[in-house]
Order: structure tokens, then C-alpha cells, then sequence
């Protein structure tokens, strides 16, 4: 029997992590992996036997936005053109159609082909979040307190940006991250910053090549302390030389956090990238 080689596609997706219990599909709960498949299946007029498995660059948590995520999966080669229908291109067609049936609390932006040796998750070179927090009763938005930590007191950010610089670099985040069983904790944290916008609101933008379970939100959780003056800006850094987590690290809430970006190599190097990520570092 001859093998035919499949298509992989690219997806660029965003979606409101609010009515998601994370990115991973689950039994019985809804995820945005198990409903972006189950799209999949329908639009491209999939058989049951017929496999479909996406791949994201980065599997956010329950409650977890998502404005730049970014997704491959293999279809049989065709599929894409014979759902194209009356649509000037098959790509432009699956996207109409993928959103005709996903709720509206999740779109796709973007289905391309993907460049040979393109893996959403391993081909990637860094993953940027951001997280927003209000600390003025005055300036909480009802209409976007889905998307932003309401925090009571108020936050120093200079402290904040301060203590923020001794977690920069390659380091192991074992204090900030749930340990998963054979998973390495060593992470490269390229930034750490904190600003306050004129709206008043506090935006924190952290960005590495890879972040392990909570880490995003461990780190804000212990950098709130530090803003409201619980502990020093030497604190942060105390944290990260124990390597082992610390009760006294709040795990900030999910709804504040939104992955915004994730970034490539030039198609020439996605393999390379791919090779060189999946390599274990200790």
C-alpha cells in the first residue's frame, strides 16, 4: 500500500478562557482542543476512523485567554480544497467555516499551510504572555473584569520591576512551576516587565522559550507581594535559589492571564528549532 504523505496546517487561533477548562482535551469537559477537533472533523467531512490531532505552542490552564495561539495539525491530503466551496481559496474557506461552527468565544484567525519542519509547539523560539491587574477600585471595567485581576491594595511597580530582573536568564523555575513527573523545570526567561498605563492599569509582559505549569501566574503571585510591600525585592530571587516551591508563593488567578504571541524562526531554521527544543536540559 502506498503511503501518502498528509498536509499540515497552521492554525492561528484566540478565544476566551473563561467557559474553558484549559487547552488539553478532556472527558466530558469542555477544552478548546476538544472543541477546535471536533470543528475539524465537521468542516472537513472527516470519517470517525479518521484521526484528528492538533498540536498548540502552548497549552494554557483553566480560565487561561488567548489572543496569538498558534496550532498544526495533519488532514488527508484534498481535504482542505473539497471543503473549499464557492470561496476564492481553500484556506480562506476553512476559516469561514471552522468559525460557522465553534462558539463565539473562540475564533480562528488564520489556516495556512505549514512550511516543512514547522511543529507549532517545538518549532517555536519564545511564547509571550501578558497579564493585567487593576489595584484602584475606581478604575475596575465590569466590562472586561474577565480579562483582569482586581487586586485591593496598591502595587509599587517600580519594587515589582526591581525584584523582576533577578529571574531573568536561563534558570530552573522548579519554585514557580507544578512539577509533572520526567519533565525538566529549566526554562530561559528572555523579559520581565511591569508597566503601569495611563488607564491606570498594571500590565505585566513576560516572555521565554517555554513555560512549565503555572509558572506565568507563580511569578506575578510573588511579585504582588513584593508590589504591596509583604516582602523585600530580594524575595523573588530567595524564591528561585531554593528550587523547590514555596507555600508562601500565591498562585495569581487565571482570568488575568492571556497568551499574546508566540515566535517562529525563518522557515529555513523551523527544524532545526524543532531538534533543539526537544533536546532535555538539566
Amino acid at each position: 500500500m502506498e503511503f501518502v504523505q498528509p498536509l499540515r496546517l497552521r492554525l492561528d487561533l484566540a478565544y476566551d478562557g473563561s467557559a474553558f477548562h484549559g487547552w488539553a482535551a478532556q472527558p466530558a469537559l469542555r477544552t478548546v482542543q476538544g472543541e477546535l477537533e471536533a470543528a475539524l472533523r465537521t468542516v472537513l467531512r472527516l470519517p470517525p476512523e479518521q484521526p484528528v490531532s492538533t498540536v498548540c505552542a502552548g497549552r494554557t490552564d483553566t480560565g487561561v485567554h488567548a489572543r496569538g495561539q498558534v496550532a498544526h495539525v495533519d488532514v488527508p491530503p484534498g481535504v482542505v480544497e473539497e471543503a473549499a466551496g464557492r470561496f476564492d481559496s481553500a484556506h480562506d474557506a476553512l476559516v469561514r467555516r471552522l468559525n460557522g461552527v465553534l462558539d463565539t468565544d473562540v475564533r480562528v484567525r488564520r489556516v495556512v499551510a505549514a512550511p516543512v519542519g514547522f511543529d507549532a509547539r517545538f518549532s517555536a523560539r519564545w511564547r509571550r504572555y501578558v497579564y493585567r491587574i487593576v489595584d484602584d477600585p475606581g478604575l475596575v471595567d465590569p466590562l472586561t473584569r474577565g480579562h483582569v485581576l482586581e487586586w485591593p491594595r496598591a502595587l509599587d511597580v517600580e519594587a515589582m520591576t526591581e525584584a523582576s530582573r533577578a529571574l531573568l536568564g536561563e534558570r530552573d523555575f522548579a519554585s514557580f512551576c507544578k512539577r509533572r513527573e520526567g519533565a525538566t523545570t529549566v526554562r530561559t526567561l528572555l523579559a520581565l516587565s511591569w508597566a503601569r498605563l495611563p488607564s491606570g492599569e498594571i500590565k505585566a509582559t513576560v516572555r521565554a522559550d517555554a513555560f512549565c505549569h503555572s509558572m506565568v501566574r507563580s511569578l506575578v503571585g510573588c511579585l504582588i507581594a513584593v508590589g504591596e510591600g509583604r516582602q523585600p525585592v530580594s524575595w523573588p530571587g530567595e524564591v528561585l535559589a531554593a528550587s523547590r516551591r514555596s507555600p508562601s508563593v500565591v498562585v495569581a488567578a487565571a482570568h488575568g492571564l492571556t497568551l499574546e504571541e508566540v515566535g517562529y524562526p525563518p522557515d529555513d531554521e523551523l527544524a532545526a528549532q524543532a531538534e533543539l527544543t526537544r533536546r532535555r536540559r538539566d
